[in-house]
């Protein structure tokens, strides 16, 4: 259920509903715009048969909700939310950012270095993984909190946001203390627990899409974490499983555009995920600008042939630089801005 405000309504209005919602079990959440303060509540609705909001003190509307993901759509929050990632970076207004780095951190010398390449390319945020989910045992599992030094190391000498995967809701508060953004990876989309861990810190998240996911799976996982209070969320396509082998996933296009109609969230798309090979990257991450993500996350990696991980997805420091040229005329063609 959503209740729209009217422009003259009080903070005592506002408090006094909101109160009587949760005392019939509903929980609110507020967002002020800049000519409307909107409350969505989320509980059993048929409550509110008994008590109607319609009736009181500065309330201009009220509207169910269609979506069975209420704080994710459009219904809740009509214009695109724009998420402060720190050190002076947003996603969701008109610059569309880039995400780039590693895939995996394997020494604080290399992780600087390719920092300060990526910024002065373009980025605005470095990537880099301290606790690796691989599918063997047997591989790389990532430096853990030593990668994580490396990475907040890195960041303040460069002056640049980090982002970094979260497994285990464990570690949630030890990866907020040293990332600016955490990142719910595929195969945690639906580890609701970790959701709900992420969601109660008020530290941006990004959530990537599981490898065989509905979009409406999807929203329903990012629902989870608005629920728990924190909004600053944003949605990343990384490709999906399908029959095709030739490439590592199937990037899904579509799916930019499809939330984008859906959700308020900004939306990223994982290029080097989606194709698996560096050589695709760059025409996927240019289909994605024109079809208007909100930022792309590319691995960029100054050896990739002695890479731990990742390394046939990505792309050297010379050819990111060209990319980033490219990717300048394709936002500017659709009215963005790298």
């Amino acid at each position: 259920m959503i209740v729209i405000l009217r422009p003259d309504a009080t903070e005592e209005q506002l408090k006094h509903l909101v109160e009587k919602a949760e005392k019939l079990g509903l929980k609110a959440h507020i967002s002020r715009g800049v000519e409307r303060t909107i409350i969505g509540f989320i509980g059993p609705e048929d409550v509110l048969r008994v008590t109607p909001l319609e009736v009181f003190p500065g309330v201009e509307r009220v509207m169910p909700v269609l979506s069975p993901f209420k704080l994710v759509s459009r219904e809740f929050k009509k214009d695109d939310s724009v998420i402060d990632l720190g050190h002076g970076v947003k996603i969701g207004g008109k610059k569309v950012i880039v995400m780039a780095g590693p895939c995996s951190i394997e020494g604080h010398d290399s992780l600087v270095s390719v920092a300060k390449k990526v910024k002065q390319m373009g980025a605005t945020v470095l990537r880099g993984g301290a606790f690796k989910p691989r599918t063997s045992p047997y591989d790389f599992q990532g430096l853990g909190e030593e990668g994580l030094k490396y990475l907040s190391e890195a960041a303040q000498k460069v002056g640049i946001a980090t982002i970094t995967e979260i497994m285990d809701p464990r570690d949630v508060a030890l990866v907020a203390k040293y990332a600016d953004i955490l990142q719910v990876g595929a195969r945690n989309m639906q580890n609701f627990t970790l959701l709900k861990e992420v969601g109660m810190t008020k530290k941006p998240v990004m959530l990537k899409r599981g490898i065989s996911a509905t979009i409406k799976e999807w929203l329903m996982s990012a629902e989870y974490i608005l629920s728990e209070g924190n909004f600053s969320v944003m949605l990343c396509e990384r490709g999906i499983r399908t029959f095709e082998t030739y490439t590592r996933n199937t990037l899904d296009i579509n799916a930019v555009a499809v939330v984008k109609q859906l959700s308020h969230l900004p939306i990223v798309v994982d290029p080097s995920h989606g194709t698996g090979k560096w050589g695709l990257v760059s025409a996927a991450s240019r289909a994605a600008v024109a079809a208007g993500c909100d930022g792309l996350m590319v691995e960029v990696h100054e050896n990739p042939e002695e890479a731990l991980s990742d390394g046939a997805q990505s792309l050297l420091p010379d050819n990111f630089n060209n990319l980033m040229q490219d990717l300048k005329k394709i936002a500017a063609a659709v009215s963005r801005e790298i």
